[in-house]
């Protein structure tokens, strides 16, 4: 019997879950899935047979590694700075080890010794990253098979509403992680064009747009996404001149976040402590110079000369110029900020949530040059049963499977961007409804 351990039910797990569930009874393995709060991990599993809910408080070494000593493979949706404490007792204890998340430099600090223990470490196999590296890739490979250059690749993904569930100006609500949400962005994102590096501070990130558009939906907007830089020789495209991977936002939204950003609400560094029963206006008007003759509304319009109708009716509709009280008086200014964003942007019961995903290549051939697009569009079921969940949780279980199946054979640590793992989980996703539709022109 095959035990597979789940570390973290949180929102992005439903799928994750429901799918390595149901192939305890029928493959002999056994699903523990551990989380702080254990009534959520009972929920998710729904008694089924073959599976256990266990309670877990993840800082406790003692408790994390007795449950990961008795598993064989260990799939981590803890928070991504736990990714390494877990990596590292999956390595001591000799267990294999999965992940959606970013591989970090801890990660790959590893890689000698998880090869030399014939142990096999995926990371980077959820959305963005997962799906994104696989569906480049099997571009990226069948280009570079037909001798032909990519010189130009840009990719774009978000986390989005359905049109059908945006009823408020933002056209947005939380689908995953708030705090990540929140903190997007922090940093200087790099990325390659027609041969020039470009660097974007966090105060210019918001400002730095390009439309995108997909048929059969109202236009989006994409911002460069972290470092770009990085997936040249990720991909085997180190030459590109042109490499960029952006995150997608409704038109309007990035203007009206780069409010929060410019008055720096989305600071996680500075602490504030402000009294109990203050209000949204008390905590904009923090951020304002003091003038005893205009309003809170006035100025804002002053401390930001662009402020137009529609971004005031976003910061409006959230309630920063009534004398609402405020969720959260003591933290960093970004908790404080995410605590009342939570309230006004948690989805509803009957809200659906839509993934986009759409790359762009522009590709070198004998005949002249050629363009592809491949699009991924992904609508959620409810706010339980999201798209995030779906596109973030069955990579990683179809991963897992393949791997208790013996269908992937090999050892080390990896992203999903070789054919033995991105063919067969693609294969696998387009059974389940996603796919990409690819369009080819010269």
């Amino acid at each position: 019997m095959s035990t597979i351990l789940i570390l973290g039910a949180g929102k992005s797990t439903s799928f994750l879950i429901d799918y390595l569930a149901d192939t305890c009874a029928k493959k002999d393995r056994h699903l523990i899935v551990a989380d702080l709060d254990l009534e959520a991990a009972k929920a998710r599993l729904q008694s089924r047979p073959g599976t256990t809910a266990e309670f877990l408080d993840s800082i406790h070494d003692a408790k994390r590694r007795e449950l990961i000593s008795v598993a064989d493979v260990v799939i981590s949706m803890l928070p991504a700075s736990m990714h390494p404490l877990v990596a590292s007792d999956c390595l001591s204890l000799g267990k294999h080890f999965f992940s959606a998340s970013y591989e970090s430099s801890e990660m790959k600090a590893l890689a000698p010794e998880i090869e030399q223990r014939g142990l096999f470490f995926l990371n980077e196999c959820g959305l963005d990253p997962g799906i994104d590296h696989m569906s480049a890739m099997r571009i990226i490979h069948s280009a570079k098979a037909r001798g032909e250059e990519i010189v130009s690749f840009k990719s774009y993904c978000g986390g989005l509403l359905a049109p059908d569930s945006e009823d408020n100006p933002w056209n947005y609500k939380f689908t995953w992680n708030p705090r990540n949400v929140v903190l997007a962005g922090v940093g200087t994102s790099c990325y390659i064009e027609k041969g020039d590096m470009k660097y974007v501070p966090y105060h210019r990130l918001f400002h730095r747009l390009e439309p995108v558009s997909i048929s059969g939906f109202a236009a989006f907007e994409g911002y460069p996404n972290r470092d770009s830089l990085s997936y040249r020789a990720k991909y085997g495209l180190e030459d590109i001149p042109t490499m960029l991977r952006g995150t997608l936002r409704r038109v309007g939204y990035c203007r009206a976040w780069d409010v929060f950003v410019q008055l720096g609400m989305t600071d996680d560094s500075t602490q504030m402590e402000l009294a109990q029963g203050a209000t949204l206006k008390q905590f904009l008007n923090a951020f304002l110079p003091y003038h005893d003759q205009l309003s809170v509304e006035e100025k804002l319009a002053e401390a930001i000369p662009e402020l137009d109708f529609p971004t005031f009716e976003k910061i409006q509709w959230l309630g920063f110029f009534e004398d609402r009280k405020l969720p959260k008086t003591h933290g960093t200014l970004a908790q404080i900020l995410q605590a009342i964003l939570e309230i006004d942007w948690e989805l509803q019961p009957e809200d659906r949530d839509m993934i986009v995903m759409k790359h762009l290549f522009e590709i070198l051939t004998a005949e002249g040059t050629k363009n592809i697009t491949s699009t991924l569009v992904c609508l959620g079921d409810d706010a339980v049963r999201t798209a995030m969940a779906k596109t973030v949780g069955l990579p990683l279980a179809i991963a897992v499977d393949l791997f208790l199946d013996g269908k992937i054979s090999i050892t080390g640590l990896h992203i999903p961007t070789i054919p033995e793992l991105y063919v067969p989980i693609l294969l696998e996703l387009e059974r389940w409804g996603i796919r990409f539709e690819e369009q080819v022109w010269s």
